[in-house]
């Protein structure tokens, strides 16, 4: 792609700047300086006048401006005292720069390389439920019966509620829109499961359940959403309705439901995990929502459960009957579980019901576990896993899994829920209304 070397005069706001087209061109052809470049990437000409003399006229902040331009220049992103970030960050959106501002605040995310950024404090009274991580920076929490959203920069959108009954899960559907699942109030017909807008807090519509051609109310639980646009969720009724519900994301209509077989557990499932690689769901009962775990792997074109493990009726050591969460690994065909001691025990996917092999390196808590705990969580992100043990988060990289980082803050208490995204970790305190926010640093200049 050739782009000319053409200077370019720009008036904003009453200030005169100069730069290039090649400057201009690093913003992108879906930026505002990209509608200033035709299809071969020549720069447009604003009027009759002579192409050396004429000038762009923008009517925008100059101050913001200033800085924007010169993290098109240089790719570093450095913010004067006199421009408030609210303000430069407002600029950046209208510019279609704010993928731009994002990357040269941090890096690529690294667990071995993140640095605390800053902690929020809530409104909320009580313990959080969960938080996740929002596809563009973003995260929400769910406090009891609401969900409070932040955007990037970390102001908070209008709270979510699904007639004020106790939220069991959130997912993040795109970066405009959030799932909330919650419970079934008896005989009102409430809770179930509903998308809203981030931005506005509006209802866009709920999730219904049709069993024997009749729409039930339901508890919706653990949430899921795969890349061809669906939106699963395990579902509790009073007419059998027990399993995992399937709707299409655009249109909010149920297209499927995997029913639970007697003697196994679907509908209290504490997780839900899609799958791409292999078109299959992972949903996890565990201990102590049942005095057993249940752990299968379910394909719909099938309506099939391909892969299961269970700790009923198996001879088991005391450890492995405390399994408290588990995670997918596609790419080395494996599930991850850990316990409460933050042991992490691994099952091979092409091995229908083997045992869990368990390794104790990974220990970090001997002895009794503190009164009010919170067990461990598990993630997957680039690569590296990640386990959440009282008030760190440890890291594991490698083939053999070899823990390499631990993050931890002093505040806050225990970490009842973490979440990755947006190149971005959240990490949601369980004894303060507190949760904190991890990123990597963006590497150093040549």
């Amino acid at each position: 792609m050739k782009i000319p070397k053409d200077r370019v005069r720009l008036n904003v706001g009453g200030r005169i700047f100069e730069t290039t087209s090649t400057t201009l061109a690093n913003a992108g052809r879906n930026s505002f300086f990209g509608a200033m470049f035709s299809e071969n990437w020549s720069l447009k000409q604003p009027n009759s006048d002579s192409f050396s003399n004429c000038e762009f006229f923008i009517d925008r902040n100059p101050d913001c401006f200033s800085v924007l331009l010169d993290l098109l220049r240089t790719g570093d992103l450095n913010i004067p005292t006199n421009v408030p970030e609210r303000n430069l960050y407002r600029e950046a959106s209208f510019y279609g720069l704010l993928d731009h501002v994002r990357s040269a605040k941090w890096g690529q995310f690294d667990g071995n390389r993140l640095r605390h950024s800053r902690s929020v404090t809530g409104r909320a009274p009580g313990d959080g439920t969960a938080i996740r991580a929002g596809p563009d920076g973003g995260c929400c929490v769910a406090h009891g019966s609401v969900v409070h959203v932040y955007d990037w920069i970390m102001e908070e959108h209008p709270p979510l509620n699904l007639d004020y009954q106790r939220v069991n899960d959130v997912a993040w559907v795109d970066s405009e829109n959030i799932i909330i699942s919650a419970c079934e109030r008896l005989g009102r017909g409430d809770g179930g499961m509903g998308l809203f807008s981030k931005s506005t807090g509006e209802l866009r519509y709920k999730f219904q359940v049709c069993h024997e051609n009749q729409v039930k109310s339901f508890t919706a639980g653990a949430l899921s959403t795969s890349s061809d646009y669906k939106i699963f969720s395990s579902c509790k009724g009073r007419s059998n309705e027990y399993g995992i519900g399937v709707w299409d994301q655009v249109t909010g209509k149920q297209i499927d439901f995997f029913y639970e077989s007697p003697g196994w557990s679907l509908g209290d499932a504490d997780k839900l995990q899609w799958l791409n690689g292999s078109n299959c769901l992972l949903v996890a009962t565990l201990f102590p929502r049942k005095d057993n775990c249940y752990i299968s792997m379910l394909d719909f074109r099938d309506k099939k459960m391909v892969w299961s493990w269970s700790d009923f009726g198996a001879p088991i050591t005391v450890d492995e009957k405390r399994v408290r969460d588990t995670i997918a690994m596609e790419d080395s065909n494996a599930i991850c579980v850990v316990n409460e001691y933050e042991d992490l025990g691994f099952m091979d996917l092409r091995m229908n019901g083997g045992s869990v092999k368990w390794s104790s390196r990974s220990r970090m808590m001997k002895g009794k576990l503190s009164d009010e705990p919170c067990y461990p969580k598990l993630a997957l992100h680039g690569g590296q896993l990640f386990s959440s043990m009282d008030d760190c988060i440890s890291v594991f990289c490698g083939p053999d899994w070899v823990l390499t980082s631990r993050l931890r803050r002093d505040y806050g208490g225990s970490i009842c829920d973490f979440s990755i995204g947006g190149d971005r970790l959240f990490a949601l305190h369980s004894e303060e209304n507190v949760f904190d926010v991890w990123e990597t640093p963006p590497p150093p200049i040549s």
